[in-house]
């Protein structure tokens, strides 16, 4: 069956966006960018929250910016052609190999584990995140910690009280910056 992960940069304090929307400390290095560039290849579908798809439209037409170097190129070449299911009550369209989602978070879900395919199921975006937590339906959380105290802002974890048994299965460390935990919720 496909895993769910919840991937994402957060601040040491636990923020994936500071109080005033900014989130430019998670501008990735060269080794934490190749890091997303190999952990992509094993997704299969990403969903995506409104605000996280609109962020990542960038990478939809980022191939005509002569500044983008070969990592970037690489990163495009994966991410574009991925399959995309977004989650919006305000937008009625979407771009590229992306779909409005037709039914609630855990019917996609379900329907996507169902079908067959490879690679994980990938959730990006806090409220879309905490929707899918509360529902249990997140197997593995990716949090990329930076070190930064931002003091508020959007949270990578809701604060709903849920208790949750995680069992950490990877770390890993990129310079002298950047800390990435992999945990894989017990059951």
């Amino acid at each position: 069956m496909r895993s769910v992960t919840y991937s994402m940069g957060v601040s040491l304090d636990g923020y994936i966006v500071g109080p005033d929307g900014g989130f430019d400390w998670t501008a990735p290095e060269d080794e934490v960018f190749r890091f997303w560039i190999d952990e992509i290849r094993g997704v299969g579908v990403h969903l995506l929250g409104r605000r996280l798809y609109e962020t990542m439209l960038y990478w939809e037409t980022a191939d005509q910016d002569p500044s983008l170097d070969d990592a970037g190129r690489e990163w495009i070449e994966l991410w574009n052609p991925l399959p995309k299911v977004v989650f919006s009550r305000t937008l009625t369209e979407v771009q590229g190999h992306a779909r409005l989602a037709s039914g609630g978070l855990a019917e996609e879900i379900e329907r996507l584990r169902a079908e067959p395919g490879e690679g994980d199921i990938a959730i990006g975006g806090a409220t879309l995140a905490a929707e899918a937590a509360a529902l249990g339906l997140i197997d593995e959380y990716q949090v990329m910690v930076y070190p930064v105290l931002v003091g508020g802002g959007i949270p990578f974890f809701a604060r709903d009280e849920r208790h949750v048994e995680l069992e950490l299965v990877e770390t890993r460390t990129f310079g002298p910056r950047v800390v990435y935990l992999r945990y894989r919720v017990k059951r």
